[in-house]
């Protein structure tokens, strides 16, 4: 079957009208602005206004930059930019972005950074306090110790854009990066594939380093080498920082340039019929795209929203969404579902006063043979250490308490095992949380859909997606903008590879 899009006739995008450069103003009389005085005073007025805005303070960075002018796309939709004011319902939208957790919002502030006013985007989100989002159970990680070039890539962009953070955002938000490095940890069984891993990630531009099991007791003499026979260590690039400090940056910024952001939830989609558009293979007469999404209101009332094109970034809520699309259960390639689900994530903070505690040096620690993993918080003997919840448990978003005797009975032991310090340590806080994990092949899904042509996914990358999401939403803005992969290609990434079923497993992925 050909992809819809590939049959799809191109429009031509007309160029947004220049700006004139000239020294006549529109409208004006040509013969008359010759005139020497009236030419003078002119070259006087703007040296003056260049001078006041030289010295003058502006009060805001993203309201004054989101006056600036727009710029073309090379695409085949036909955006109109903004319309109306910011604080208005928005019932029309060039972008529709469902979901405003770290890659929704990141989609956002990449849009409306590079597009500005030419181009409307709206953000829909149903937890507007993220109470139930997995920034919420974030392991704050930064770390290039993945086994595809793809996601070692989009690591080093991550590390390298929250470096700089100030230049990005200002400084009124602080991302509080943490540059402690990583330390992995690999029984006999994985040995092999982390040497063979750790060759990759340095030859794709990441630093780090392969360590013995002689050489982990001389340098981190607080760790229990036992069951470890390899350990791999990064030096530049990796640590971790404050995820909901960047979450805040993305929507403070995508708002500033003026994206909407919408309290609500998607309940359903309303389609078009287009009768240009023939799709190979499809039982169905004639093709529908995606239109309008039905949004419910915290208060109950139902609103519409017309779009030019439509973001799944809903993290857990993924799946459900694409149902309403009818992905799961349509004909052709729409019986193919979005194979995301929620997963839950352990968090406990503890602290030990103990003298053979890792100190300050301390990288955070992922030992692959428990799946857990601990670093230091602050210098008073806190430490967070987490957990995933097992494949076969059962999770449900309504419930998620977690109680001391998992600590007691799963965590402690774990943890003391392989840290002896912490075998005394006392639980201060506990919490849960879900994450989208996507039941494939354990890696995100990113791009176009294959049968909608107005419709993109980003969603599904089980529990490393906060890291990942600078260069998630730099592609994503890509591909509607550019209408291709710029920065990195993340094609690999796309749905397509459940029509071929070619799996694209990430071993070292944390989840």
């Amino acid at each position: 079957m050909l992809r819809c899009r590939h049959v799809i006739r191109k429009i031509q995008v007309p160029l947004l009208r220049a700006h004139s450069t000239g020294s006549n103003p529109p409208g004006g009389n040509e013969q008359n602005d010759q005139h020497p005085l009236r030419r003078t005073f002119r070259l006087l007025g703007n040296d003056m206004r260049k001078i006041k805005e030289f010295f003058v303070p502006k009060e805001d960075k993203y309201e004054n930059e989101s006056k600036t002018q727009s710029i073309a796309t090379n695409n085949k939709f036909k955006f109109g930019g903004d319309k109306g004011s910011i604080e208005e319902f928005p019932t029309h939208c060039d972008v529709l972005i469902i979901g405003g957790g770290g890659i929704g919002s990141s989609i956002a502030y990449w849009l409306k950074q590079k597009a500005r006013n030419g181009l409307n985007v709206v953000v829909v989100e149903k937890d507007i306090k993220h109470e139930k989002s997995a920034t919420r159970v974030s392991i704050n990680g930064l770390s290039h110790h993945f086994s595809l070039p793809e996601t070692i890539q989009m690591s080093l962009f991550g590390a390298d854009f929250l470096r700089e953070a100030p230049e990005n955002f200002g400084t009124n938000i602080p991302i509080k990066y943490v540059p402690y490095g990583q330390l992995v940890l690999a029984s006999e069984e994985d040995a092999e594939m982390m040497k063979q891993t750790s060759h990759l990630q340095n030859e794709l531009g990441a630093r780090n380093e392969l360590l013995t099991v002689d050489r982990l007791a001389s340098r981190f003499p607080w760790l229990n080498t036992k069951g470890i026979a390899l350990g791999c260590i990064g030096q530049e690039r990796e640590g971790w920082f404050d995820p909901w400090a960047l979450l805040a940056n993305y929507k403070r910024a995508a708002h500033g340039y003026g994206a909407h952001f919408v309290h609500g939830e998607a309940i359903d989609f309303e389609f078009e019929n287009q009768g240009d558009i023939i799709v190979t293979g499809a039982e169905r007469s004639g093709y529908q795209s995606l239109d309008k999404v039905i949004i419910q209101q915290p208060g109950g009332a139902q609103r519409s929203i017309k779009f030019a094109l439509c973001v799944i970034a809903a993290g857990v809520n993924s799946k459900a969404v694409a149902r309403l699309a009818h992905i799961g259960h349509g004909e052709g390639v729409l019986h193919l579902p979005l194979p995301i689900e929620a997963r839950k994530r352990y968090m406990y903070k503890i602290n030990t006063q103990d003298q053979n505690i890792p100190g300050m040096a301390m990288p955070m620690v992922v030992d692959s043979t428990t799946g857990t993993y601990i670093r230091r918080l602050g210098l008073g003997g806190d430490y967070v250490c987490g957990h995933n919840a097992f494949p076969d448990e059962e999770v449900s978003g309504d419930n998620l308490d977690v109680s001391t005797s998992y600590f007691n009975e799963k965590m402690r032991p774990m943890l003391a095992d392989r840290i002896p310090a912490f075998a005394t340590a006392d639980l201060v806080s506990c919490m849960a949380g879900l994450y989208d994990y996507n039941v494939y092949d354990d890696n995100g899904i990113l791009g176009p859909h294959p049968y909608y042509h107005n419709l993109y996914i980003a969603s599904g990358f089980s529990g490393q997606g906060i890291q990942q999401t600078p260069a998630l939403g730099r592609a994503i803005s890509e591909l509607i903008m550019d209408g291709q992969f710029r920065t990195l290609d993340l094609s690999r990434l796309g749905f397509d590879r459940l029509i071929v079923d070619k799996p694209m497993y990430e071993f070292n992925a944390l989840n």
